[in-house]
């Protein structure tokens, strides 16, 4: 098929689209991508075809005079941050009028299919945080048996008190307070890319998590109006490494334990809040090499993503793009009877239901890094 035969089926297309009934928005997911050299910003439909943005609205700009123009944003935390300025309404159209044209077989050339681009990830927050032990069963894990010996994970079922102007608890609420940590922005990695294992550290565990990508910037926003600054959500797979520092001292280490180069993977897209209707009764799973580590629900969450925007804006302020991952069940490999780690030629799988899989090789440092 020919440039100009797909620009001639598109407007074909697109002139049925304008005289039919206006049917209902079909969800999409944003990514960010490669083609042939050129870093873009990718709407997903049906987790096969990717729409570049920037060349569909120039192109479409031509064909509908109705539409102004509209710059289209750099990166995708510049997209986070117009979505409610234009944005969300631009990207609604361009899918209602691509749609038909994949469905007709007749797809313009700036969709394409998802195996012919290479995914980066989505985003490139400044801040990370993730909240440990947001799931009971991983908190009894992690205190009970062969994890309790290195972890200092507390499970005291005794509430705790309220941490003024941080966490404000009403008088039966017996949960612990929030408990999240850093990890940092340099180590995000995205689907496809491999989880580097360095030499002689031999304790290298997962952590499937639901994550929150931020949309407004957030500084002490109350629990009823936090879900107003969510752009919407992804998942992380927090690996850790288990073996720890060598010594006692100060405490926990997180910077050996969660912050190594990899250790972040992050992807593949960014599903947006208005098509997540409750992101408290989605399935989560981790399979390694194929075997199922953990299967579980965001129900089972301590702290929702409300209470969690909630206590962290109350600490920091955030911004479009920065991610906050909600946890992860139980299942981990440092709890198992054997321990089970990762290992060169594994393959990582983490999926929550309608928002995709994630999937990173396991290598082995020393093959991929430049000596």
């Amino acid at each position: 098929m020919t440039k100009q035969t797909r620009v001639v089926g598109l407007v074909a297309v697109l002139a049925i689209g304008v005289a039919a009934v206006a049917r209902a928005a079909e969800p999409f997911k944003l990514g960010t991508f490669e083609h042939e050299g050129e870093e873009i910003i990718g709407v997903v439909l049906r987790d096969r075809h990717v729409i570049d943005l920037a060349a569909a609205n120039t192109s479409l700009e031509r064909h509908q005079r109705l539409w102004v123009t509209l710059p289209m944003p750099g990166d995708m935390n510049e997209l986070i941050g117009r979505y409610e300025l234009g944005m969300r309404d631009r990207i609604h159209a361009i899918v209602d009028l691509i749609a038909p044209a994949i469905d007709a077989g007749q797809p313009p050339a700036y969709v394409h299919d998802l195996g012919d681009v290479d995914v980066f990830p989505p985003v490139r927050p400044e801040v990370i945080l993730s909240a440990a032990l947001n799931y009971r069963e991983h908190m009894d894990e992690m205190t009970t048996g062969v994890a309790a010996e290195m972890s200092d994970a507390s499970a005291v079922d005794d509430a705790p008190e309220s941490m003024e102007h941080f966490w404000e608890r009403a008088s039966d609420d017996t949960r612990q307070n929030p408990y999240l940590f850093n990890k940092p922005a340099s180590i995000v990695i995205g689907d496809g890319d491999p989880i580097l294992l360095k030499p002689d550290r031999e304790q290298i565990d997962w952590e499937c998590e639901f994550a929150i990508v931020i949309g407004r910037p957030a500084s002490h926003v109350p629990h009823d109006e936090a879900r107003g600054h969510i752009f919407g959500y992804t998942m992380m797979n927090d690996v850790g490494d288990r073996e720890g520092r060598g010594d006692d001292r100060y405490g926990s280490d997180w910077l050996v334990w969660k912050g190594s180069d990899t250790f972040a993977p992050l992807g593949p897209f960014i599903v947006p809040a208005e098509f997540v209707a409750d992101p408290h009764t989605l399935d989560i799973q981790f399979t390694l090499s194929g075997e199922l580590m953990q299967d579980a629900n965001t129900e089972l969450m301590q702290h929702s993503v409300d209470e969690l925007v909630h206590f962290v804006s109350n600490n920091i302020i955030l911004r479009p793009g920065d991610v906050i991952a909600t946890g992860t069940p139980g299942g981990v490999g440092y709890a198992r009877t054997p321990p089970v780690f990762m290992e060169p030629g594994d393959v990582a799988r983490c999926t929550v239901e309608g928002i995709g899989t994630l999937t990173n090789p396991v290598r082995n440092w020393l093959d991929v890094m430049p000596r």
